[in-house]
């Protein structure tokens, strides 16, 4: 059996992808409602945000026509936020906040992802402490 060895210079993708259109219950019905109009409009608002999420840094890009592009790395991440409102659990998404040590971005919002975000806050998290450790880097709590 063959094992892959990862190094760790070394970037993986955790995750990459779109927010879900239809990310809860209330959507959805807000969809049915509408005979698929708002449904539309959620697909576009959807199509105008791509995440990527690597074990180096978590990037946001959002626009349609015109592009915006938000990174951090994942070391200066500080505390992490997992949301499952019902309505998200019963479509099977859910979001993730991130607050940073980045002076530009202090919070990152990943919105409605379609994947398991427990998990992928787990594999962020790890990631996060293993960067740290690696770059010699520790968060002090100023309380």
């Amino acid at each position: 059996m063959a094992q892959t060895v990862v190094s760790a210079d070394q970037e993986i993708v955790l995750f990459e992808g779109h927010p879900a259109p239809i990310p809860g219950v209330g959507a959805l019905l807000v969809a049915i409602v509408t005979l698929g109009l708002a449904a539309v409009y959620f697909l576009l608002r959807a199509q105008g945000v791509l995440y990527k999420v690597t074990t180096k840094r978590v990037m946001v890009e959002r626009g349609i026509l015109s592009k915006r592009l938000e990174q951090v790395d994942v070391y200066r991440i500080k505390d992490f936020v997992v949301e499952r409102p019902i309505g998200q659990r019963l479509m099977g998404t859910g979001n993730i906040l991130l607050l940073t040590m980045d002076p530009t971005t202090q919070t990152v919002h990943l919105r409605n992802l379609k994947t398991d975000v427990v998990g992928l806050y787990e594999k962020l998290r790890a990631a996060a402490e293993s960067e740290r450790v690696r770059r010699g880097v520790r968060i002090l709590d100023n309380e």
